[in-house]
This record gives structure tokens, C-alpha cells and sequence, in this order.
């Protein structure tokens, strides 16, 4: 019989290509680990692994071993939390992945209200791009994810909240006139500054515009903070999410910020879990507080 114990030695293995640092992961000796997954590969009568003293290889039937046994790693983690629910038992541990041109904004309004409301609900927040919180989503790693759509999702269940347009943001004395928004022309002129490769909200802005990447991009920043403190330098103009227009802009008095003339929504945010997922409920409070929050602290800005 294949215990779960053994099912999360071979999936740590799959994952690290090395038996100590996955032994490490499931704070286990490689000894431990090693006996589970000869007891794994004998039960099932089928080499998973092929390794020596320098790498690991995973078999062409083990790939297909390895995706069955995530299918039952995750069935089996839903399962518990589903019995945690039904006894009672404390389940209102949430792991929430986000990504960065979303929590520093959303989570500093959504969390003093819901620690208020539900002080039961614990979140284990994990910041990263979308294409990684969505693999952690759908390998049990994590229960839900928030991300900004159009997003390929793969089989996953999204639930929108938010919708919201993008401003260009440029220094004061880059504007000659007094302009109320600005076209895909004018962006196409202005020295534009973007987040770069795998953020998704440089596909959302270029979108939003219009226009294609092109090569005078030169100036690429990991996150929006970056961007703003390049714009307050003159070195150019950015793109920013309604979300993010208050914490970024306010302390900025030498920044002008000008909708843009293409109809919105550019982007929708949404909470991301797996079609089985079992605790709904919670997913629930997470949309309305999110929804309510939101709504409430950006009409107090606007």
C-alpha cells in the first residue's frame, strides 16, 4: 500500500532533482526518504527514478506515475480539510498567493477590515508572479491565488471582484498643454517605462494602449515603486493600475497623472482555486471583503 508519507517523498524528489535537498524539504533523513521511495517504485512495480551520485532523472513512466500521484496529493489534502470543516476543527488557515502589482495595494485596505470582522481567519500570503502562484494553486501548494485577467488559467476557477482602468503617469514638466487623457499616439511618443518580462501587467498596459512592445523600452523595473521613483527622475512616463494610484502618487506633487482615451476595463482581479477546492465559504468572505473594501477606500480617493 502507498502511503501519502511516500507520495510526498517522490513529488519532493520531482521537484529538487536531488534526494537530499528534497529529504530537507520533508525535514526527513535521506536515508528515510530513500527507503520510501524503493518502497514506492517496488509496490507499483515501476522505476520512477533513475539516479546516482550526481543527478536525478525522472522515467518516461514515472512522469505519468508523478502526475497521478499529484492528482491524489491534492484530493488527499482537500479530503483532510474537508473533514477539518465537518469536525469543527480549526480550517480558517488560508494560503493565499498574490501578485506584486496587486498585494501592496489591495492587502495594506482589505486586511485591518478583515482581521476586524473574521479574527478566525489566519492568511499565509505568498508574493510572486502569476504563472508561479498558479502552478502552487494548482499542485495543492496553496489554496488560492489572486491575479489580474486576462490570464490563461489551465482548468482553474476564477471569481472576479475588481475591475479597473490604467493612468499613464508622467513628470509635470513633460506636459506642454492641458491634456484631460491621452491616446496611443501620445504614449507611443513618450519615453514609456515598463515592468519586466513575466510581469502581466505590461501585456495588461500594452494592451490597454494599444501599441506593441518596441525597442526604446529600455528601462525594465521588477515592481511599480521603481517605475514611479524613474518617473519623478524625468526619465520617461509609466503605466499605473487604478489600484495603485493613491499609495503611489500622493507624496508625488511633481507628478501628472491622465486617463487613457481607450474604454476600460483594462484589467479584472480575481481569486483563483482549484475546481475541487473544498472550502468555498471561505473563498466567499475573501471576494466580498475584497469587493467591499476596495470599493470603499477608492471612492474615498477619487
Amino acid at each position: 500500500m502507498i502511503s501519502h508519507q511516500q507520495i510526498k517523498y517522490a513529488l519532493s524528489v520531482a521537484k529538487h532533482k536531488n534526494f537530499k535537498k528534497a529529504a530537507d524539504s520533508c525535514f526527513v533523513s535521506p536515508s528515510t526518504l530513500s527507503n520510501g521511495i524503493v518502497q514506492l517504485e517496488k509496490y507499483l512495480n515501476i522505476q520512477v527514478f533513475e539516479r546516482d551520485n550526481k543527478k536525478v532523472l525522472i522515467t518516461k513512466k514515472g512522469e505519468t506515475i508523478l502526475e497521478k500521484l499529484r492528482a491524489i496529493k491534492i484530493q488527499y489534502d482537500d479530503l483532510e480539510k474537508i473533514s477539518n470543516t465537518l469536525s469543527g476543527l480549526g480550517t480558517n488557515d488560508i494560503s493565499l498567493g498574490i501578485i506584486p502589482t496587486i498585494g501592496p495595494y489591495l492587502l495594506p485596505i482589505v486586511l485591518p477590515h478583515l482581521n476586524k470582522k473574521y479574527p478566525d481567519i489566519s492568511l499565509n500570503i505568498i508574493e510572486g508572479k502569476s504563472d508561479e502562484i498558479l502552478e502552487k494553486v494548482r499542485e495543492g501548494e496553496i489554496d488560492m491565488a489572486i491575479i489580474a485577467l486576462p490570464y490563461d488559467i489551465k482548468g482553474l476557477l476564477s471569481f472576479k471582484f475588481w475591475s479597473e482602468e490604467f493612468f499613464w503617469v508622467t513628470h509635470n514638466e513633460n506636459l506642454i498643454d492641458n491634456a484631460k487623457q491621452i491616446n496611443s499616439d501620445g504614449i507611443k511618443k513618450a519615453n514609456l517605462m515598463l515592468l519586466e518580462e513575466g510581469h502581466c501587467l505590461k501585456e495588461h498596459a500594452l494592451a490597454a494602449c494599444n501599441i506593441k512592445q518596441q525597442n526604446k523600452y529600455q528601462v525594465k523595473a521588477s515592481n511599480l515603486s521603481t517605475l514611479i521613483e524613474l518617473v519623478a527622475g524625468k526619465m520617461g512616463s509609466t503605466l499605473v493600475p487604478q489600484i495603485a494610484l493613491h499609495q503611489l502618487i500622493k507624496p508625488r506633487k511633481n507628478l501628472r497623472v491622465l486617463p487613457l482615451d481607450d474604454p476600460g476595463p483594462h484589467r479584472e482581479i480575481a481569486i483563483i482555486i482549484r475546481p475541487a477546492y473544498p472550502n468555498i465559504k471561505n473563498m466567499e468572505i475573501l471576494k466580498e471583503e475584497f469587493t467591499t473594501s476596495l470599493a470603499k477606500s477608492l471612492s474615498m480617493n477619487s
